[in-house]
């Protein structure tokens, strides 16, 4: 008998996210926005021009700096969704967690303090949220995140949008609003230079980001998301971990001092959101953090080589600092003291833009990378 042929190569861009069709209309949108920052002077404030493209937005109001954002928590509520059917109870309680670490874990790369987080909760019905046990882990889980940021749940939207999202479905998303003072913990960018050491961060899993791959998997494995994943986790619980919220971890370091020059909130585009910033340097990576168990299923199921795998997946690495070399032994100390996992992995120099990552031998140049 003729034996079946293997499977071909699953790739994010056959989930129907293809970032080279989506990026471009984002640089159209924050060209078309950056005309709008005149209007900051009739108010007497002005506008932190180096913060158009970062992953928050950033005001100068005198004595300090207000920074904001709004993120979505994207596809893996349809993922809790299907678990939920599986196994028959909720996973709501981390689906929170993660839509808030979306947004505070991007508004906190720029130094700020998150002070106040909006919810917007749209479902495909007025029934979605008359499941008690599904709205009681939402509402749980969404107060814990906030206790853990010590940051104020002010309030939110629950629309009932019929037509809008799917029946039986839910959109999650958040706004975060947090101050930076003082003015100096202010991270754009603009110190950042050759010798600065990369001082990754771990992450819990998959994160939010790669969850459409994730569950384009699902539907070949045989088992689906009971998948053993070889720890004796199952693929669809190993994928709902919670998202790592750093935001004690930057206030930690605030607190010892410790102004980061540059941070980046690894997600959609994996390792070469190393490359976020426009300035011309090269981040050499030397040392790689240790693949979580279903990343490293995902990579092998999907047939991902290392070049596609990094620049999707976190890989084991949810957040990037880039500070003095001095301080990066104590930054990795005060991470770890918070059960956050960290390590030097490598420095920055003067040369192209590019990403090196010396251990896999993957690079990732300039081209790949266009979020300005």
């Amino acid at each position: 008998m003729t034996a079946a042929p293997a499977p071909a190569p699953l790739t994010y861009d056959q989930t129907g996210v293809n970032y080279e069709q989506i990026d471009p209309l984002k640089v159209a949108a924050q060209r078309a926005a950056a005309q709008t920052g005149a209007h900051m002077a009739s108010h007497g404030f002005r506008e932190v021009a180096a913060s158009r493209g970062e992953s928050a937005y950033v005001v100068d109001v005198g004595p300090m700096y207000l920074a904001s954002i709004v993120e979505c928590l994207g596809t893996k509520a349809l993922l809790a969704d299907d678990m939920a059917k599986l196994l028959g109870r909720s996973f709501y309680d981390g689906i929170a967690q993660d839509t808030i670490a979306m947004a505070v874990n991007d508004l906190i790369t720029v130094g700020a303090t998150p002070l106040v987080v909006q919810a917007y909760w749209a479902a495909g019905g007025s029934d979605w949220f008359g499941d008690a046990q599904r709205s009681e882990a939402l509402v749980a889980g969404w107060k814990r995140a906030c206790d853990t940021c010590k940051v104020a749940w002010g309030g939110g939207e629950t629309p009932a949008l019929a037509g809008v999202v799917a029946d039986g479905r839910v959109d999650l998303a958040a706004s975060c609003t947090g101050i930076i003072s003082p003015k100096a913990r202010l991270s754009v960018g603009d110190q950042l230079g050759a010798g600065d050491a990369i001082v990754l961060l771990a992450s819990s899993g998959i994160h939010a980001n790669g969850v459409s791959l994730a569950r384009k998997l699902a539907e070949r494995l045989p088992q689906g998301y009971l998948t053993d994943i070889g720890n004796g986790q199952t693929f669809g619980e190993a994928l709902l971990a919670p998202t790592v919220l750093y935001s004690p971890v930057m206030e930690a370091l605030a607190a010892d001092g410790i102004y980061p020059h540059y941070c980046a909130n690894i997600t959609g585009h994996g390792w070469r959101k190393l490359l976020r910033h426009p300035k011309p340097l090269t981040y050499r990576i030397q040392q790689v953090p240790p693949v979580s168990p279903v990343l490293a299923f995902m990579q092998k199921e999907c047939q991902l080589d290392d070049h596609e795998a990094y620049g999707t997946l976190n890989m084991g690495a949810g957040f990037a600092l880039f500070v003095a070399a001095k301080d990066a032994p104590r930054v990795v100390e005060v991470a770890q003291g918070l059960g956050v996992p960290a390590l030097v992995a490598g420095y920055v120099e003067e040369g192209p833009k590019q990403v090196v990552i010396e251990p896999i031998k993957v690079v990732y140049g300039a081209d790949e990378l266009q979020l300005r």
